[in-house]
């Protein structure tokens, strides 16, 4: 199952997701920076600096890379909201070699540590956890790992797990190689780890909006540290700080009804939002979207 099964190849088509609604203003931009993991690897990240000592860092979600992030972060930083930081993940962005790839799992969420490290020597004040998507998955098993501390976590239309009710199994968003999936899970059970560089799932993005810095194969290790561990609801009732889902309900890839059930389940402080007529990237570009971050932003008085 693991050596010769195969993952399908990414076809043309929007998977679900309305690409169209993506609006990066190159103008506002900023310029890539770097900062320096445990293992020496050069990450890239962009930065939106406020008048404000409040801090968010955004990871992004699947198959493409921080720069769809910019209306969000420019709104944040522009009404001094909150500075903001934005990485490019391991394995993904304009500037990687290993496109697609993660050495271990969890490899992420030691990035994320660094990079939470970096930020506080950068910056005072309170430092909040947030993503989009995968990204949002990312903050649940960040949040549920032995992890650098932060003062709160945001969620937006966050991948959870594909066994949690959230998950759309309908969505043609993703090609899943299930059967190295499961061999993969198996082997991974009994310690066995050395095939984990194996791809096991593609994206779907249209043609158009393809440009070449967007990663659409990920391999076992990466794939796994991208969303909330197999007892997700253990990793979501760590999400003891102030913390905030929002998901729009005209999103394909998610449940959005689901998701305030789950989390009363696991996570009742949490607050959960969601937005009528909003879609999956619409979280992150509308400006209704937007205010209703800010106003959670600007209502959050520290950890």
């Amino acid at each position: 199952m693991v050596l010769f099964s195969k993952t399908d190849v990414p076809n043309g088509d929007d998977g679900d997701l309305s690409f169209d609604t993506l609006q990066t203003n190159e103008n506002k931009l900023p310029s890539l920076q770097q900062y320096t993991a445990r293992d020496g690897e050069k990450l890239s990240y962009r930065y939106y600096g406020a008048e404000t000592d409040k801090t968010i860092i955004l990871l992004h979600g699947s198959a493409y890379h921080s720069s769809y992030l910019q209306p969000l972060a420019s709104h944040l930083s522009e009404n001094d909201v909150a500075n903001v930081y934005t990485p490019d993940f391991r394995g993904h962005g304009p500037q990687t070699e290993n496109r697609g790839e993660a050495d271990y799992i969890g490899q992420l969420e030691d990035d994320i540590n660094d990079f939470v490290k970096y930020i506080r020597s950068q910056q005072e004040g309170p430092l909040l956890l947030g993503g989009h998507s995968s990204g949002g998955g990312t903050v649940i098993r960040y949040a549920g790992g032995e992890n650098e501390p932060v003062d709160g976590y945001l969620m937006l239309s966050p991948f959870i797990h594909h066994t949690a009710p959230t998950y759309r199994p309908d969505s043609e968003w993703s090609n899943v190689n299930m059967p190295r999936m499961i061999g993969l899970s198996i082997l991974n059970t009994f310690g066995i780890t050395v095939l984990n560089h194996k791809d096991v799932i593609s994206f779907n993005m249209p043609e158009a909006v393809r440009d070449g810095t967007e990663t659409l194969r990920y391999n076992y290790a990466l794939q796994i540290s991208m969303h909330a561990r197999n007892d997700y609801g253990k990793d979501i009732a760590s999400l003891e700080e102030p913390s905030f889902v929002m998901i729009g309900t005209d999103d394909h890839i998610s449940k959005p009804e689901a998701f305030q059930p789950l989390f009363n389940e696991y996570s009742p402080k949490t607050k959960v939002s969601l937005l009528p007529d909003i879609s999956h990237f619409d979280v992150v570009t509308k400006n209704t979207a937007h205010k209703m971050i800010a106003e959670w932003l600007d209502h959050y008085d520290g950890p």
